[in-house]
């Protein structure tokens, strides 16, 4: 039993981490027995909660199947400011109506992944609302304006002339506070987050408190296999998509990100993705083990009946050429209709420009015939299917 423990800890430490501080400290800490309390922070600045978002909590989970507690802070007061990590310029302000509107589906979203019914759950406002100005002002005294303005992302902004709001400078110190609050033993976050959760430790210490100790979980890339997962960049997979369309997402990514993917989305045994690596080191095709990848994490959030039929679908859609089962209708009142007028009222596309692009990419088609012209006027006369890209479908009926 001590050795499965040990196993598990190590499995805690290395899958999907950057970086521990203080790792001696922190392993003591779980092999001594004691339960810890595991700190992670959300701000509701979107409705949705993506695979980004997911790595940091199946870390959480981990935690909590050794039996420690769970201790998620929802940030509805620091959304209202949102965290300038890696930004540019500043985000900007989010009503409490928003926010509120955001929330409305996150503990459901969340709790796909960890054990809500075993979560301690705080909202931040409960106690940044009710700050007063002396609170306010011991807070701003644990901290120098020079140690706030080591960041990168405040000193690129300065060399390139562009504001950084007092409220930013707050939001490390808000989020430090959180862990005073909630007397947190260990915090997680993204590799990005690492100056705002040392932080943690700084007002810990300036309130007379043990310091956490630190866990950064890696970051993974979107759809697209460049960019970091996040809705501005469009490249997001949401744990609350539909089973078929998050597996159709997981296919579309560049093989380049499937051992990473396995190690921070799934709970396959890290021993089986040694053996996966080697198969794809050995030339296996990765199509098959992209398909095993999106069964094991599309069953995470939909069971594994629902994984099974998204593998189907996928297999008869993408691999068979066929259409999908279930397509959207739209009723049109005649037959004529310039390609590119079609595609935007069809919500296909953003816009005619992108429209434009995807057409001369060979990338629309009609019955299954590419349509390369985006002058082309398209003649419906019967029931039709207007295709964009490998997911994307319409069936077009006239009156």
């Amino acid at each position: 039993m001590k050795v499965v423990a040990e196993e598990k800890i190590k499995t805690l430490l290395t899958r999907a981490v950057s970086e521990v501080i203080i790792r001696d400290h922190l392993e003591a800490a779980l092999k001594s027995g004691k339960k810890l309390r595991i700190k992670l922070g959300i701000d509701p600045t979107a409705p949705d909660i993506h695979f980004g978002h997911a790595v940091s909590l199946l870390k959480l989970r981990q935690f909590q199947e050794l039996g420690h507690q769970a201790v998620l802070i929802i940030g509805d007061f620091t959304a209202r400011i949102g965290d300038p990590t890696g930004r540019m310029e500043a985000r900007q302000a989010l009503s409490s109506q928003t926010i509120k509107s955001n929330l409305k589906n996150y503990l459901k979203q969340i709790g796909k992944i960890i054990d809500i019914g075993k979560t301690e759950i705080h909202y931040n406002n409960k106690w940044f609302g009710k700050m007063g100005a002396q609170e306010f002002y011991n807070l701003t005294s644990s901290v120098t304006v020079q140690q706030v303005m080591k960041r990168d992302d405040f000193r690129k902004r300065i060399e390139n002339n562009h504001d950084i709001a007092i409220s930013e400078m707050m939001y490390p110190l808000f989020q430090g506070y959180d862990s005073v609050m909630i007397r947190a033993d260990v915090e997680l976050g993204g590799e990005d987050q690492k100056v705002n959760l040392l932080m943690g430790r700084r007002v810990q210490r300036a309130h007379d408190m043990p310091e956490q100790d630190v866990l950064t979980t890696r970051l993974i890339e979107g759809t697209d296999g460049s960019k970091k997962m996040s809705k501005s960049s469009n490249n997001y997979i949401g744990v609350a998509e539909k089973s078929d369309v998050m597996f159709g997402k997981i296919m579309s990514i560049p093989d380049s990100l499937i051992l990473k993917y396995f190690e921070a989305l799934t709970m396959v045994p890290d021993s089986e993705i040694e053996k996966i690596g080697l198969k794809l080191k050995s030339g296996e095709n990765p199509k098959n083990i992209k398909m095993q990848l999106a069964g094991e994490i599309v069953k995470i959030y939909h069971g594994e009946k629902k994984a099974e039929k998204a593998a189907l679908e996928f297999e008869r859609v993408f691999s068979k050429k066929e259409f999908p089962d279930k397509i959207a209708t739209v009723i049109l009142s005649d037959e004529g209709r310039n390609i590119l007028n079609l595609l935007s009222e069809m919500l296909l596309v953003k816009s005619k420009s992108e429209a434009r692009r995807l057409i001369l990419e060979n990338a629309v088609k009609l019955d299954g015939k590419i349509i390369n012209d985006p002058r082309a006027k398209i003649s419906i006369k019967k029931d039709a299917i207007l295709q964009v890209g490998k997911k994307r479908f319409v069936k077009i009926k006239i009156k």
